[in-house]
């Protein structure tokens, strides 16, 4: 998958402040996520993030560039 540092990734399983959105951090054989909602940030191996994406949203869409 073609995910960049910036992009907002939708994921099918909500975290626990109850947002389901990420902002992509790192990208490598781990991603380091932020939550939109609550702030905190996780690093979770590349692999798990890919199977729970739901949509990515690009960091130019989002700005309305």
């Amino acid at each position: 998958m073609d995910i960049k540092i910036g992009d907002v990734l939708a994921l099918k399983k909500n975290h626990p402040c109850g947002s389901a959105q990420w902002t992509v951090l790192r990208v490598g054989a781990d991603f380091r996520l932020r939550c939109r909602g609550c702030g905190r940030e996780i690093m979770s191996p590349r692999s798990s993030v890919e199977k729970g994406i739901r949509k990515i949203i690009r960091a130019a869409e989002e700005t309305g560039v």
